[in-house]
C-alpha cells in the first residue's frame, strides 16, 4: 500500500497554531511569519535558539532571585550582552519582523524585540507583558510594589512622566481629543498574543503596501484572516491587492464580502464601483 501524505503549507502550519487563544504560543506563532519571505525556515530551530538563550540567563540567577534583580539582570543580558535593539537604519526591513532574523542580526522593531523579551521574561518568571502602547510597542512587568515600563527598541525604562509625554504627542499627531476619559492605565493594558501577531502582521502590511509589492501582501492578508477572521477590512485590502495582480475573480469575492459586512463604512462607494470595473473586467 502506497501512502502519500501533503506537506503542510505555511499557512496550514499558521492556522494549526492559532485556532485556540489557550493554545496559542506568542514565539512559534510570531517566528511563523517568516516562512513566507523565508520557505526553508526551520521555526523549530528558532524555539531551540531562544532555549538556548533562555537557559544561559537562567544558569546566572540564585533560585530564590528577587523579581527586581531578575528583571535588571534579564535587561543587562538581552540589551547589553547580546546587544538586541532597534534598527535604526532600516526600521522597514521586513526582516525586522522575522525572528530568525532578529536573532541573527539581533536587530528589529519594537514588537519584534518585544516577543523575544518576554519569551525569555516569561522563562525567568517574570509577570511580564507586551503593551500596545500608541505608536510604540512596549513591554511591562508586574514587581510586588510597582509596574516597570519598558521601551524594548533601546532597553530604557519609561517613567510615567516619559509615558504621558509620548501618549500626548500620539494624541496631538493623530488628531486624539487631549482631553479624553482614556487614563495612562488604559494604554498600559496587556495585549494579548493574538493582538501582538496582528499587529505584526500589520507593520508587514504597510511596509508591502507602500513598496506596491501585491503578492507579499496578499500573504500577509491571507494570515491576518487566518488570525481575524471576523476583520472585514482585510477582505477589502486583500481584494484590492487581488485586483492589483490581475485576478479579478477573487478580488470581487472579498470585496463583495466587506460590502456585505461594512455598509456605514465611508468608502462603500469607491470599493463598490471597483466591483463594477472588476466585473466589467470578467466579461
Amino acid at each position: 500500500m502506497h501512502l502519500s501524505f501533503a506537506v503542510p503549507t505555511p499557512l496550514d502550519y499558521f492556522k494549526s497554531l492559532v485556532q485556540s487563544d489557550a493554545q496559542l504560543h506568542l514565539l512559534e506563532t510570531a517566528a511563523s511569519l517568516g516562512q513566507d519571505d523565508y520557505p526553508q525556515l526551520d521555526v523549530q530551530q528558532v524555539l531551540a535558539e531562544a532555549d538556548a538563550l533562555l537557559a544561559r540567563l537562567r544558569q546566572r540567577l540564585p533560585a530564590d532571585a528577587p523579581a527586581m534583580h531578575r528583571l535588571r539582570l534579564l535587561n543587562h543580558f538581552f540589551f547589553h550582552e547580546l546587544h538586541f535593539g532597534g534598527n535604526l537604519n532600516h526600521y522597514y526591513d521586513p526582516d525586522n519582523s522575522y525572528l530568525h532574523k532578529v536573532l541573527e542580526r539581533r536587530r528589529g522593531i519594537p514588537v519584534s524585540l518585544a516577543v523575544l523579551w518576554l519569551e525569555l521574561a516569561q522563562g525567568v518568571g517574570l509577570a511580564a507583558h507586551g503593551v500596545g502602547f500608541p505608536g510604540h510597542f512596549m513591554v511591562k512587568v508586574n514587581l510586588p510594589h510597582a509596574q516597570v515600563v519598558i521601551d524594548p527598541f533601546s532597553g530604557q525604562s519609561l517613567s510615567r512622566e516619559e509615558l504621558l509625554t509620548r501618549l500626548e504627542s500620539w494624541r496631538g499627531n493623530h488628531g486624539v481629543d487631549a482631553d479624553d476619559d482614556l487614563s495612562l492605565a488604559h494604554y498600559l493594558r496587556a495585549t494579548p498574543a493574538r493582538e501582538i501577531v496582528a499587529r505584526m502582521l500589520r507593520n508587514l502590511k504597510e511596509i508591502h503596501r507602500s513598496q506596491r509589492d501585491w503578492r507579499r501582501l496578499v500573504a500577509v492578508e491571507d494570515r491576518l484572516l487566518v488570525l481575524l477572521p471576523q476583520a472585514w477590512g482585510e477582505y477589502r485590502d486583500r481584494g484590492l491587492a487581488l485586483a492589483e495582480l490581475g485576478r479579478p475573480g477573487p478580488a470581487v469575492a472579498d470585496l463583495q464580502i466587506y460590502l456585505a459586512q461594512a455598509a456605514d463604512d465611508e468608502d462603500v462607494g469607491r470599493i463598490a464601483e471597483r466591483v463594477a470595473e472588476l466585473r466589467r473586467a470578467l466579461g
